[in-house]
């Protein structure tokens, strides 16, 4: 495993614990201001904001349980692409999605620059 991978597995797992927090601080810090995500329906956004929004304390159903799977990371040097597969439970019920995050070093420090989620069929 590169020392890319080793950083990006390290943030990746970070971000499960985040989502498990909720830690809206990390997804501030990690997310680009700029960061393109492409939703479940298809559409693209700068929801950096929203995504920040969702993980603040009380701001909806929160996460029991993130487990995350098949987890493919690609070194590109400065730059690093993660597919993934999560299980995501709350008190009601669990979703399985996919995930495809692209990191950029930016100084000394990595943030997610794009991503996408699907519904896992």
């Amino acid at each position: 495993m590169s020392d890319v991978q080793t950083e990006i597995r390290n943030l990746e797992e970070q971000l499960r614990l985040a989502e498990l927090g909720p830690d809206p601080d990390f997804f501030e810090r990690i997310l680009a201001d700029d960061v393109v995500l492409v939703a479940e329906n298809g559409r693209t956004s700068l929801a950096k904001a929203q995504v920040v929004r969702a993980h603040r304390p009380g701001a909806g159903p929160k996460f029991t349980r993130v487990e995350m799977h098949d987890v493919q990371i690609i070194d590109h040097k400065n730059a690093a692409v993660v597919t993934c597969r999560g299980r995501y439970e709350t008190p009601s019920g669990s979703v399985t999605l996919h995930f495809m995050r692209v990191w950029q070093r930016v100084g000394e420090a990595w943030q997610i620059i794009a991503g996408s989620v699907s519904t896992a069929t």
